[in-house]
């Protein structure tokens, strides 16, 4: 049991955590109410004499030249979702006729890294005005609109200025029935068939328009350019003959059965569905000189290259929503330089039953630091084979989208268990094999070559199975997700969509109330298992071991502890921005990704293992920001497991000099805070040749025995001394 004090320092961290939730539960993101006294009317709404009270969810507020509405003013992002690179929303005021024209903007709040240190601000709100005059209504499809040049060096941000101001506008239009324009109709809306069995060959799906193309030569780029109207891009065309390919791109919507198995696999394809929750997902590939995936990828933040655009929805894909694939599963597939799985993000949505289109945006430089960019669309419709009449919703009760079943029956979650019912037994075996072993774990120690037997094997299914095949890696991620849906709107459904990282974490949750954090992270952490093996490689091959003086390792194995408050308040700011800085874990490189990934993170992650050659488990001692998570409510643990002699460290410091991790303290106290529970110290408590207690029991008790032993059959009485009788 810990300490008094201990529980004190619990119960105030509990109590901070609950004042920050509670904190968070009140904020909101700014709306137009929240603005209106920032908003310059002679630049929004020019003509107007003063903004009426906001009406409707989401808000617009009628401009007023003394009784007559003149139009609507709106802000971007209540409307549509309008989060640029740094993943908080770009805020811009838009003025409205009431012919669907937008007379005026203004940009009142962001936090665009790049324009906050770099790009002036004057460019941006040049390239705003730009969009002053143009018809909203006039807009067929958003996707292929043509606004005003995109600033070099914002990309991504003037993007989604430009893309949010009309669609906002759109749906204002349609909320106020300007033009005659009215929300869409749902009479005829249809929805996949989940039911959908069986697989085809590459050329089937093409044919039939399950994969889309889009081939672009170099021809057609020059020719495009040149159309543009900019002299100094035409003057740099692309080098090469006109038939060159510039791009060859496909195009599918995987979560679609027969597509999905086809294009994955069934097994990668059962795998996607049980990480989606409900949420679609798409295959880009493509082979030629230009890649789709482009500098935003190489940052390791957005992908500033393409987009989906579907009615008056964008979606933008950052490195956590992708995933790179080697090949294609179905027959007949060629070859691809690139290929990468995109799941559509949470707090986005794409109907796949609905047409959408793919928007790649090409560049050429035409300066030392300016480019020229021009757009080709792809457009995608599933063929109507793969859809069936949708379902009415229900009327009394709703629903939440991950707890329904697609395709009219189970929830979706039960079915993802059903499908991994094997996966979940083997887990389920394992983890009751586990817990065997602490429960027994007196009788296990004293034969210690049976216990690093047995802790290598399971150390071994645990990266491997775990880890590189089952995909199980825990993450500091899902403590800030999960704090996240406590404050936004909690619901058990998003969290049983992966049965595998569910079981996981109750199993965690209950092993900290009996062993502590050692539990998962001494036998259940596919990364800590990768880092054993590395340094037993290293003390095989005889690297030097350094010992780190113990005053030294006192002060750094904090640093954790600070990284995890760090990301925690991060999350509480921008859970987008707290998940990106969570890639100092290098669970996603080394175990989800298998290393398949952009050189940063790759050297990063071989760096971090590199430091292990030298130093045993360096990042869990001094970085793990989940091994700092989970000690936290690791102090209410209720059990001592760990036995002491008292002895131990007054003055044998054998324990203290051997544990892996250097947990035990001078004085011979465990820190559970850093216990690996590696049984370690136990195999040497009961060891009669190691342990210098047990070696002193064992030597008395060889005496009293030698002693009290008879003396052997024919053996002479000892002579007695001389003189005596």
């Amino acid at each position: 049991m810990f300490p008094p004090e201990g529980k004190t320092g619990v119960v105030k961290l509990l109590a901070v955590l609950v004042v920050l939730l509670g904190w968070t539960s009140g904020c909101r993101a700014a709306g137009l109410a929240d603005f209106l006294d920032q908003i310059p009317l002679d630049q929004v709404f020019p003509g107007a004499e003063r903004l009426g009270p906001p009406e409707g969810s989401p808000a617009a507020a009628p401009a007023l030249k003394g009784d007559q509405v003149l139009g609507w003013v709106f802000l971007n992002s209540d409307w549509v979702n309008a989060a640029g690179y740094s993943g908080k929303p770009i805020q811009v005021a838009v003025g409205m006729d009431k012919d669907g024209r937008i007379v005026g903007a203004k940009l009142l709040k962001h936090a665009e890294p790049i324009v906050l240190v770099g790009i002036p601000q004057k460019k941006i709100e040049d390239f705003i005005a730009g969009y002053i005059g143009r018809n909203v209504l006039e807009t067929v499809n958003p996707a292929s609109a043509k606004g005003p040049d995109i600033v070099s060096g914002a990309t991504v941000t003037v993007m989604v200025i430009g893309d949010t101001m009309v669609r906002s506008g759109i749906l204002v239009a349609r909320a106020k029935g300007i033009g005659g324009q009215a929300p869409p109709a749902q009479a005829e809306r249809r929805q996949v068939d989940f039911g959908r069995q069986g697989t085809a060959s590459w050329d089937e799906l093409v044919g039939d328009g399950s994969i889309r193309r889009l081939h672009l030569t170099v021809g057609d780029v020059n020719r495009a350019f040149a159309e543009r109207g900019d002299p100094r891009a035409a003057q740099r065309p692309e080098p090469g003959e006109d038939n060159d390919d510039f791009l060859d791109l496909y195009l599918a919507e995987v979560t679609t059965p027969v597509i999905g198995r086809s294009l994955l696999g069934e097994r990668e394809y059962q795998a996607l569905m049980s990480r989606l929750g409900g949420r679609p997902a798409v295959l880009v590939m493509g082979q030629g000189r230009y890649s789709f995936r482009g500098s935003g990828y190489v940052r390791g933040g957005i992908f500033d290259r393409f987009e989906l655009v579907q009615d008056a929805s964008t979606i933008r894909f950052r490195d956590k929503n992708y995933e790179r694939l080697g090949d294609v599963a179905a027959q007949g597939a060629p070859q691809f330089s690139e290929i990468g799985l995109f799941a559509v993000p949470e707090g986005t949505e794409l109907d796949p039953a609905q047409p959408f289109v793919l928007q790649l945006l090409v560049q050429r430089p035409v300066g030392a630091l300016e480019k020229v960019f021009i757009t080709f669309d792809l457009t995608y419709r599933l063929p109507e084979k793969w859809l069936k009449p949708a379902a009415p919703a229900p009327k009394a009760q709703a629903v939440s989208p991950v707890a329904a079943a697609p395709a009219g029956g189970e929830a979706l979650w039960l079915r993802i268990w059903q499908a991994k019912a094997v996966e979940i037994g083997i887990l389920v075996a394992a983890l009751a094999v586990l817990t065997l072993i602490f429960f027994f774990q007196d009788v296990l120690v004293k034969r210690p070559r049976l216990t690093a037997a047995i802790r290598w094997t399971f150390l071994a299914f645990t990266l491997v199975w775990v880890g590189w095949y089952a995909d199980a890696q825990l993450s500091v991620v899902n403590i800030l997700a999960l704090s996240s849906a406590l404050v936004t709107g909690f619901s058990w459904d998003y969290f049983l969509m992966d049965p595998l990282l569910f079981i996981l974490w109750s199993a965690v949750a209950a092993a900290l109330l009996f062993w502590g954090r050692g539990a998962f992270c001494g036998w259940l952490c596919p990364f800590g298992a990768l880092q054993e093996f590395v340094s037993l490689v290293a003390k095989r091959l005889k690297v030097p071991q350094i010992t780190v003086p113990w005053g030294l390792h006192e002060r750094l194995w904090p640093i954790k502890y600070v990284i995890f408050l760090g990301l925690f308040g991060f999350a509480l700011y921008s859970l987008a921005t707290a998940e990106h800085l969570a890639e100092i874990e290098p669970f996603k490189t080394a175990i989800i990704l298998k290393f398949v990934r952009h050189w940063p993170f790759v050297l990063f992650a071989v760096a971090l293992l590199a430091a292990g050659l030298f130093i045993e488990r360096f990042f869990c001692r001094y970085l793990c920001p989940l091994g700092a998570a989970l000690a936290i409510p690791a102090r209410l643990r209720m059990f001592e497991w760990l036995k002491r002699y008292a002895e131990c460290g007054k003055p044998c410091q054998r324990c203290a000099n051997e544990c892996p991790v250097q947990c035990i303290h001078p004085d011979g106290r465990i820190n559970p805070n850093e216990c690996i529970y590696c049984l370690h110290c136990q195999t040497l408590y009961w060891d009669e040749h190691r342990c210098p207690v047990m070696i002193q029991r064992r030597l008395k008790r060889e005496r009293r025995a030698a002693m009290s032993a008879p003396p052997p059959a024919g053996a002479r009485p000892a002579e007695p001394p001389h003189g005596g009788t």
